[in-house]
């Protein structure tokens, strides 16, 4: 608690300030009780007013918290799991929580020694985090007694829940704006198709051309390694076998620099005689790109947001399971021909805000 004139602010001090109880103030502080918003919003403006710290460790010895959650990573400085985690505490700091992180590096003896870790700290709950949406162990086989929640991973037990990134949405959304700008002959050009993500954005992709009678047969589709290296072979591929083609969605911002690279060496125009979406939207890549690449944004930060959400409310309440999708956004820039930041209008009235919930199917 800070220091208010030589003494530290109780919480006495706060309900006097406020006008009301002492119990009334520490319901309101705590999130606790049915109390009118005027009468809570009168005891925070208060503690704010004052500079009133509530005390961690008494707060969790009254309610059976510690007010700390565990932050389980596959890889903690991975350019996928810095904005994740950045929504993750972002949303977690904000209700006071404390994080502990653990790079687990996707290897089981170290997951399970950092379990056993944040469980003696005795954590609240537990957030694990990965750099791709395919499927993983789940924790639950370690016999957990706190919720787990999974963000950017999939956990293979259909009872946990799992937050990820809706890429077929992401796939049908950049087909939508394609079409809108009368583009007519596609390629697709990606990661490697082991990937549930890569296979995930070419159904979505070929879903929305399906609907405009748009084929997208198989010789146009490239899958390879997450390199531009690559990009610009498949690209110079593409035009020598497909010079009718006239845009491209790639599978990454770093496969989209490759391509509209060798799309240049080739003497075509971006976007006027083929354009390019990218994914990830990787700003270091797509604003420096020449010229800058529209892109798909998966949201992570907001992916990591929602997650803790999700495992703030499993804490205090019921657990919850299965997987929710979370909605992309497409970051316009010259590289389709749309004038940035205008989305044309898409094909489908699938919402683009609410994550969608996704109930596992039988297999």
């Amino acid at each position: 608690m800070r220091e208010h004139n030589g003494s530290a602010v109780t919480m006495t001090e706060v309900a006097r300030r406020a006008g009301v109880s002492l119990g009334t103030a520490s319901k309101a502080l705590n999130g606790q009780g049915k109390l009118r918003d005027e009468t809570r919003r009168r005891v925070l403006d208060a503690a704010r007013e004052l500079g009133f710290q509530p005390n961690a460790l008494a707060r969790g010895l009254a309610r059976s918290r510690s007010y700390t959650v565990g932050l389980l990573a596959t890889e903690s400085l991975d350019r996928f799991s810095l904005p994740l985690h950045r929504g993750v505490e972002n949303a977690l700091g904000a209700d006071r929580i404390s994080v502990f992180l653990c790079d687990g590096r996707g290897d089981p003896m170290r997951e399970q020694f950092y379990v056993d870790l944040l469980l003696s700290r005795r954590v609240d709950g537990i957030v694990v985090t990965g750099v791709q949406s395919d499927e993983r162990p789940s924790l639950g086989q370690l016999g957990l007694s706190v919720p787990v929640v999974y963000a950017y991973t999939r956990s293979a037990d259909g009872d946990d829940l799992s937050v990820l990134p809706d890429d077929w949405f992401g796939g049908r959304m950049a087909a939508e704006h394609l079409l809108g700008l009368g583009r007519r002959t596609f390629a697709h050009i990606t990661g490697p198709i082991s990937y549930a993500a890569v296979r995930e954005r070419l159904d979505g992709f070929r879903s929305a051309l399906a609907e405009s009678a748009v084929e997208l047969p198989d010789e146009r589709v490239y899958s390879g390694p997450w390199r531009e290296s690559f990009g610009r072979q498949a690209a110079a591929e593409l035009m020598r076998r497909h010079p009718e083609v006239d845009a491209v969605l790639c599978g990454s911002d770093q496969v989209a620099r490759g391509v509209m690279e060798t799309l240049r060496e080739e003497g075509l125009a971006i976007p006027d005689d083929v354009a390019v979406i990218g994914y990830d939207n990787w700003e270091l890549l797509a604003l420096d790109a020449r010229p800058p690449l529209t892109s798909v944004d998966m949201g992570l930060e907001e992916l990591g947001r929602y997650a803790a959400q999700r495992l703030l409310a499993m804490i205090d309440g019921p657990r919850d399971g299965g997987v929710v999708r979370m909605p992309p956004h497409l970051i316009v820039r010259e590289s389709c021909g749309a004038t940035a930041g205008v989305t044309p209008r898409p094909l489908s009235e699938r919402p683009l805000q609410a994550p969608q919930r996704e109930r596992p199917t039988d297999a």
